[in-house]
């Protein structure tokens, strides 16, 4: 059986017509459509087989959620992915030669942040600064209006004066940094995020050593940090060596000196001091030496045989 998971109010609500046009015109038009809002994605998931599919049809949010919801359940059924939301920097990344695109090896074995007491996993990256700013201000402003967000023209207002640079330490892999004016401070599983912007231009969400990248853009003060934005696009960013270091490892942890927003693949968490990242092989280690500690204390409190 197929099953097309869509959010609902994606497209300022227009999502559902979006989602049955395209089943129709890719011959998916008796397949079951569920919001991935309101279904218990863990149980659904855990009760499909490999001879089912599912299909997800969204932006860069809804498969976040998807990934978040099964990050601790085994994914034996094939899932896909078609576009349909605002926000897709997940294919600008992948080869994406067909629609929809398998992504199985994509969304499992995810790194994972830790912000505000929660645990999630994200697929694309982290914005921390105004990446998460401009998340805040367009959310706003979608709140107001159903027209669509410019969120370079937000990012240049931000920059030239509404958006205020922190200080920040910055820990990867145990070694920490402090900087003056930062303006962001991204941790990446891929390339992109923002639209296309090529924030880690050297990041391979597959890379064998599961290493994420984190990227901290400080010093510069207004008009030339907004010189150094306009070259994320074309990621050419990194030859600004005195405003931007790059930085790879498998546990970072940004921490602010204000509150600000971050964004997690587009979803807006408000009033942030600090972030840690685990990477996949990371979080790996540690499930392997909890359970490994969780057998020895099982083992130790066992009777002795006679």
């Amino acid at each position: 059986m197929t099953t097309i998971l869509y959010n609902p109010k994606s497209q300022n609500g227009a999502a559902e017509g979006i989602v049955t046009a395209w089943a129709e015109s890719h011959g998916y038009a008796d397949a079951e459509k569920k919001s991935v809002i309101d279904t218990d994605i863990a149980a659904f998931v855990s009760s499909q087989t490999e001879d089912d599919k599912i299909i997800l049809c969204g932006g860069d949010g809804t498969l976040m959620r998807f990934a978040d919801a099964i990050r601790d359940i085994e994914l034996k059924v094939p899932v896909y992915f078609t576009p349909a939301g605002t926000g897709n920097d997940f294919l600008r990344d992948v080869p994406n030669d067909t629609d929809p695109v398998l992504v199985n090896k994509y969304i499992v074995d995810l790194p994972r942040v830790y912000v505000n007491g929660e645990e999630h996993v994200f697929v694309n990256g982290i914005g921390y600064g105004i990446g998460g700013y401009c998340c805040e201000v367009g959310d706003a402003l979608q709140a107001k209006s159903d027209k669509p967000v410019n969120y370079t023209s937000i990012a240049i207002k931000g920059l030239l004066g509404q958006f205020s640079p922190c200080k920040a330490e910055v820990t990867v892999d145990g070694v920490t940094r402090t900087y003056n004016r930062v303006w962001e401070a991204a941790t990446m599983n891929g390339r992109c995020y923002g639209g296309g912007l090529l924030i880690a231009p050297n990041q391979d969400r597959l890379n064998p050593e599961g290493t994420v990248s984190c990227v901290t853009i400080h010093r510069f003060w207004r008009i030339r940090t907004l010189f150094v934005f306009s070259t994320i696009g074309k990621g050419t960013h990194l030859k600004f060596k005195k405003a931007i270091d790059l930085r790879e490892g498998h546990e970072i942890t940004v921490k602010f000196d204000t509150p600000c927003a971050l964004q997690i693949d587009g979803e807006t968490y408000l009033g942030v001091t600090e972030y840690t990242v685990r990477s996949r092989k990371r979080v790996k280690e540690l499930q392997e030496a909890a359970k490994a500690a969780a057998q020895a204390e099982t083992k130790a409190e066992e009777p002795a045989t006679v």
